[in-house]
């Protein structure tokens, strides 16, 4: 891989040598690198472009990279990827995507990623979106989520995008057996004239099912920013789905959490918060000797940390 790409992957993925472990590399819309072990093996889809990730039965702390990088102008990348997780396994699943644009076209990644996480088995699932590069390209990334948590397993779901993203709609939707642990934790920042979209329906369908969503993001200049999450209790369960917003200069914030509880014992709660970093704040670190842009930054840092 040429050294634009390989600083995609630090970025995204973590990734400066080949990583240990599973993973399957992605550039420019063609294999570029992949690995399987003894529990955990990797396949190509023959219907359609994407991969299958199988990770067998009780497997424990394992983990799987499947990282994808654009560096020319004007591509289009569409993928499917299924993740089979085994009963009682525990692993780590790196993700994300990054896109360098130095043209005057739009280069552009959808994803549909589908989790089938069988009983008692946990996932941790970190998924980074970047964007870099100095041409009028816009950098696209759309990621759809569907998962399907199994009885007693848990699933957590870290989504971050801080920076190079011009437009961005993330649908994610889901359903929790009994006993099972739904957690998405999301952090976004946008400028300029970006524009960011979430939007997250979850099933509670298990006696004894749960669900957490948080979202803290900061919007500057005059970007936009939508969140709709929507919880629905269908049995006798808890949920939970937060939004924390810093709006700064010219942007916009929308922020629409629903609960809909279809059973006597379903306890749902929502919370969303959207204003203006505080001038208490500012000035406290000002006196310390900051600059005012420095104390907006530390703070900006702080809260999406």
């Amino acid at each position: 891989m040429d050294q634009i790409q390989q600083t995609l992957l630090e970025q995204i993925a973590d990734i400066h040598s080949v990583p240990e472990g599973a993973y399957n590399i992605r550039a420019n819309g063609k294999l570029a690198g992949r690995n399987t072990t003894a529990n955990i093996d990797i396949v190509t889809k023959e219907d359609k472009p994407g991969i299958d990730i199988v990770i067998r039965p009780g497997t424990k702390n394992e983990s799987v990279h499947i990282p994808v990088v654009l560096s020319e102008s004007g591509l289009k990348d569409m993928v499917y990827n299924d993740f089979y997780i085994g009963e009682d396994a525990d692993v780590t699943i790196v993700a994300g995507c990054g896109i360098h644009n130095c043209g005057v076209d739009t280069s552009e990644h959808d994803g549909i990623h589908t989790f089938y996480v069988e009983k008692n088995a946990k996932v941790r699932y970190i998924e980074k979106h970047y964007g870099e590069g100095e041409g009028t390209g816009k950098r696209i990334l759309n990621p759809t989520t569907v998962v399907h948590v199994g009885e007693g397993a848990y699933l957590e779901m870290v989504t971050v995008q801080i920076k190079g993203v011009d437009s961005t709609i993330r649908n994610t939707e889901g359903d929790v057996a009994a006993g099972g642990t739904l957690v998405v934790k999301e952090k976004i920042m946008t400028h300029g004239t970006q524009h960011a979209e979430t939007n997250f329906t979850v099933d509670l369908n298990g006696e004894g099912s749960s669900a957490s969503v948080s979202s803290r993001s900061v919007a500057r200049d005059a970007s936009t920013q939508y969140f709709q999450s929507g919880i629905n209790g269908n049995a006798a369960c808890s949920g939970h789905t937060e939004c924390d917003a810093i709006i700064m200069d010219q942007a916009k914030v929308t922020a629409k959490p629903q609960l809909t509880a279809n059973h006597i014992d379903a306890s749902l709660i929502h919370e969303a918060a959207i204003g203006k970093i505080a001038g208490e704040q500012l000035i406290k670190l000002m006196t310390l000797g900051l600059t005012e842009q420095e104390a907006e930054e530390q703070i900006i840092n702080g809260f999406l940390k």
